[in-house]
């Protein structure tokens, strides 16, 4: 039986991640899940979360995701997010600019529209500033 799969991490702009791995952990819209080879079919939403692959040499690396799907099957793993950073490529200053710009909006109380997108902005530059820290240690 393998233990190792092939997981692809796939943005609009580009191949994050392609590569083997024996675990990921992510967080989907029902709470964080490990995926190790062999797990059962699935597919899931991801809102903005973090995201654990174990690499090659046994480490661990954090990324941050903004928001997604996940698609688990035939021992292969694939994720379509809107975004992916490695914690360690994180802009933190670039962050927190955004998070005090998304409470500004959430404050300003305009259309449900703008609510909306505040609050997904605030998600994201929150999930940021957690995976960075927690990243960073």
């Amino acid at each position: 039986m393998p233990t190792a799969y092939q997981l692809t991490v796939i943005t609009p702009e580009k191949t994050f991640f392609d590569g083997e791995t024996t675990q990921i952990i992510v967080r989907t819209t029902e709470g964080d899940i490990g995926i190790l080879a062999n797990h059962t079919s699935l597919v899931a939403s991801l809102p903005s979360g973090p995201m654990r692959i174990m690499m090659e040499d046994g480490s661990w690396r954090a990324a941050a995701v903004s928001s997604g799907l996940i698609k688990v099957g035939s021992n292969k793993v694939s994720v379509f997010a809107d975004a992916v950073e490695w914690a360690d490529e994180i802009d933190i200053e670039w962050a927190k600019r955004s998070l005090e710009d998304a409470k500004q909006r959430l404050s300003a109380k305009k259309s449900d529209r703008d609510m909306d997108l505040a609050e997904m902005k605030l998600q994201r530059a929150l999930n940021r500033i957690s995976v960075h820290d927690r990243g960073a240690k």
